[in-house]
Order: structure tokens, then sequence, then C-alpha cells
């Protein structure tokens, strides 16, 4: 595959879309395929032969890769007639599902805790920061448990993942792992012990 598109670059100029070059597998465009999708970028006119003799392919394997591409709602041949008979090559499908692979992407990132933490703080994390977030979740923290801390945070105006550690590690230290466990009422037996805790000894000191 290298070779070809050495061979591609060295007869002219070409545009390789970085987007399709790191996408191609996802769309299940194979090494071959890839080749000649970068050459009817370059080249919309569908002539099987001059494809032929440019990628030093047989014609029966360019016509194979074209219909396998159209399959896959890669391309699609259309005739033109303007002023002579011609049949071009239209990738608009391509295009259109390398958008929705950003568009995709984009909406995966947003539901990161990452961005929940950048969105309360109003500003970009800092390395640091990010480090100390990812400990966390290394620690065995849900995701749930740590926005609970963010929001309890927020809620008392602080925004200092410090005060939201102290937090998770008060949260750890009574046993709450989730957001049900916050809302659970204390139980009886620890005001129990509250009470023969305390010092009658000295009460009237």
């Amino acid at each position: 595959m290298t070779s070809k598109v050495i061979e591609l670059i060295k007869n002219g100029s070409i545009l390789i879309p970085k987007l399709l070059l790191t996408n191609y597998k996802k769309l299940e465009i194979t090494d071959k395929e890839l080749i000649l999708v970068v050459y009817l970028i370059n080249n919309d006119e569908f002539d099987p032969e001059r494809i032929s003799n440019d990628l030093d392919l047989k014609i029966p394997d360019v016509l194979k890769m074209i219909d396998s591409l159209t399959k896959k709602d890669i391309l699609e041949i259309k005739a033109t007639t303007n002023k002579v008979y011609e049949e071009k090559v239209i990738l608009d499908e391509l295009y259109n599902k390398l958008a929705l692979l950003i568009i995709n992407k984009e909406e995966v990132k947003e539901t990161t805790i990452y961005d929940k933490f950048e969105k309360e703080f109003a500003r970009t994390l800092s390395p640091m920061e990010y480090e100390i977030i990812g400990a966390w979740i290394d620690n065995n923290y849900s995701e749930e448990i740590i926005e609970e801390a963010l929001k309890e945070a927020i809620y008392n105006g602080v925004t200092s993942l410090k005060y939201i550690d102290k937090i998770l590690s008060e949260w750890q230290r009574k046993g709450i792992k989730s957001k049900k466990d916050i809302n659970k009422k204390p139980k009886v037996t620890k005001e129990k012990k509250e009470v023969f805790d305390y010092d009658w000894l000295n009460e009237n000191d």
C-alpha cells in the first residue's frame, strides 16, 4: 500500500484527508480500497481503464472494489450529460460518514467526568488535576460518587480538588459508595455509640 501512495505522490500533488487515513478501518475500507478512494478524491472521473493504468490494477479488480465501496455506502457512480456523456464518482456519503465520526466523538467526550469538572469549574483542568481525578477512579471511586462530591463542593462554593478529595475520603470512611448511600439516614446504633462515648466522669468539670 505504501509504495502505491508514494507513486501517487511522485506523479503530482494529491489530497489525502487526515481524518480518512486515521478512520478508514472504522468505515470497513480495506487498505487496497483506501488507495482507490484517495485516487478518486483527486480525480472524480469514473474511467476504469484509466484507473487501472494509473494504479497498476486489473480492470476486474477495479470494478470489484468500486462495487464493494458502493455497497458500503462510501461512493456512488452518477452519469452526467453536460455536452458529453460522463460518469462521475460521488463521495458525499464518505464525507457524511467522516462527519458523523467527529460528531459522535464529541458527544462521547461531553459525557466524561473530566468535562463535568471543567464545566463546573468554568475552566480547563490542569494536567495535575487530570491525574488527581484519574487517581480517584484508579482507587475505585465510582464516577457517580465523584460527581456527587463535585456537586457538594460546588454547592458550598468551593472549586478545589483538595476539598473534593476530603469529601471523598470522609464518605469512604462512612462507607458511602453511591448516591443512594448519601441520602440514607444515620443508623440508630451509631447514635447509641455516641452516647456511650460520653465522658461521664468529667461531667462536672
